[in-house]
């Protein structure tokens, strides 16, 4: 009798366990759905956000103006093509946040690319066309570190030129 026992005992585990499983997919699955509903709330929030300023004068309850919808959008990978391979970041150093008054930015770029190449993802990226592209090959410099020795990599970098009009925002905050 013991025996039989034994194998009672081990199928009411695994029923149970069987139950358990069927309820934890079910609460799972109604997870994935409260937060997929939770980004489309947040997708069509941001859609519809208006803009309103802390400083402007609010506009009488007659006055009823509907304000400017946000058209901003962010720049995705799929929109700018190949760009992102080409420029691979920009460059924030003392001497070309300097230039920066002279509408001029440095980009760290690939080493493969070109200057046409170059022109094509600025204008892609930010939106404006550069006047001029110079391109500096900088030599990986000769380190070492106790008794190892070694060499720094090659990169190439990018010095592009703006109309004075023009103008890139690289300080963006990301909120």
């Amino acid at each position: 009798m013991g025996l039989l026992d034994r194998f009672k005992k081990k199928e009411d585990k695994n029923e149970q366990k069987k139950t358990t499983s069927k309820k934890q997919k079910l609460t799972s699955k109604k997870n994935k759905e409260l937060e997929e509903a939770k980004k489309k709330k947040m997708f069509q929030s941001v859609g519809t956000a208006q803009v309103q300023s802390s400083d402007a004068q609010q506009p009488a309850a007659d006055d009823k103006k509907p304000a400017k919808a946000i058209s901003k959008k962010p720049i995705t990978k799929e929109d700018t093509g190949d760009a992102y391979k080409i420029l691979i970041k920009p460059l924030i150093t003392e001497k070309i946040t300097a230039l920066s008054a002279n509408n001029q930015y440095g980009f760290l770029v690939a080493d493969s690319s070109n200057k046409i190449e170059i022109k094509k993802a600025i204008s892609k990226v930010y939106g404006v066309t550069p006047v001029k592209v110079r391109i500096i090959r900088v030599k990986g410099k000769r380190v070492r570190t106790g008794k190892i020795e070694g060499k720094t990599k090659k990169w190439k970098k990018a010095l592009i030129t703006l109309k004075p009009g023009d103008k890139i925002e690289i300080y963006e905050s990301v909120k």
